[in-house]
């Protein structure tokens, strides 16, 4: 049966693209649904920050007139000014096992890339390292936490076969986390009793009543503590806006903690509840209606979640090497505890960050699932 490659040029080609993971994932007792009116306005061209600087197609693979596949090839102008290269990035890869399907949809890709006379294609982007980012290659057997992806081990092979090899490994890490209190390292809490008073700083959890100034702070010290990363791209203040306006609808204030010197911000942590364990439960379609309520259902229940993921953790350059991130793991696990969460993903750290790795296993996490990004060279 023939397979046929289609770019996504209207509004009923783009609903088309996003309910192929329906298809996909239909035996899968792990994969988790994105909320379908979220991702149409998250790839709806012009209703999302990310396009003011992106150049991106989506692409549908059909077989005998039936999709069996999709993804999407990107150019970020902000990723290759900020790491003065020249690339392209793929993302949004799904598809049926079919080695036929995937193996056009990934050459479709590469020659959309070559086309714009890049050097390399990198991948899977959702549709940066801002948002969900890398294949999963190893912890298949749990659902995936708030924000991070999921996929098929099938994909591995696929991507592989066309030629493409390991750029960056990502690390998620699981922690229980009253294990985690109960065995804090002597070191550790030697660092968390002196480093406050030591250095005179104060740790406080976000303002929500003052957020959009606590959202300024919060973009100030993530695009400071995160530059020298692979990978790393700073927002542009609509893209952080845009992304602080989503996450403050599941914070759980109690979870997240500025630190401060002379009243003036030199740390944060975030860390989210697991909006996903509700919408595993909920299980939302692909329809508008189905997705509102599924939304609605994660966030009436998001206080029931016993699962965390600390999504933020950083410290500016003049800070770090003081304990600071040492008090900051402290502080989130003692409130965790309090608020009665029981496991945290802290996710996704590089495989060369060696300092926060070496910190998170001290603290008795393992890593628990491993994500991956590749890259190919463009000829």
């Amino acid at each position: 049966m023939s397979l046929q490659i289609e770019r996504v040029q209207t509004n009923k080609q783009l609903r088309q693209f996003l309910k192929v993971p329906w298809m996909v994932y239909k035996d899968d007792p792990h994969w988790v649904p994105w909320l379908y009116h979220e991702r149409l306005a998250a790839f709806t061209k012009g209703k999302h920050p990310f396009f003011e600087h992106a150049e991106v197609d989506f692409f549908i693979t059909r077989r005998e007139g039936k999709p069996v596949g999709i993804i999407a090839a990107i150019i970020n102008h902000r990723h290759n000014e900020f790491h003065e290269e020249n690339a392209a990035h793929f993302g949004v890869f799904e598809v049926l096992n079919d080695p036929e399907a995937a193996a056009l949809l990934l050459e479709t890709a590469c020659n959309w890339a070559r086309d714009h006379k890049v050097d390399k294609i990198l991948g899977p982007m959702n549709l940066s390292t801002n948002d969900e980012c890398g294949l999963l290659v190893d912890g298949f057997d749990s659902p995936p936490v708030v924000m991070m992806t999921y996929n098929p081990p099938y994909y591995v092979d696929f991507i592989e076969a066309a030629g493409f090899t390991k750029a960056m490994n990502l690390w998620a890490w699981w922690a229980d986390m009253n294990e985690t209190l109960e065995q804090m390292p002597e070191k550790l809490l030697r660092v968390v009793g002196k480093v406050k008073e030591r250095y005179h700083l104060t740790i406080r959890n976000l303002n929500m009543k003052d957020w959009d100034n606590e959202v300024e702070c919060v973009k100030r010290i993530y695009n400071s503590a995160w530059e020298r990363n692979w990978g790393f791209v700073p927002m542009t203040d609509h893209e952080f806006d845009h992304l602080a306006e989503g996450l403050k609808l599941i914070l759980d204030p109690a979870l997240t903690f500025m630190v401060e010197k002379d009243d003036e911000p030199v740390g944060v942590a975030i860390s989210l509840p697991d909006a996903n364990q509700p919408l595993h439960k909920f299980h939302p379609g692909p329809s508008i209606l189905s997705s509102y309520l599924g939304g609605a259902y994660s966030l009436w229940k998001k206080n029931q979640a016993d699962f965390l993921r600390v999504l933020i953790l950083g410290v500016i350059e003049p800070y770090r090497g003081l304990g600071i991130d040492a008090l900051m793991y402290h502080e989130t696990t003692k409130a965790a505890v309090a608020k009665g969460y029981k496991f945290a993903e802290a996710s996704w750290i590089l495989e060369t960050n060696d300092m926060m790795n070496r910190a998170i296993e001290m603290m008795g996490a393992k890593i628990y699932k491993t994500y991956r990004i590749y890259e190919k060279a463009v000829e």
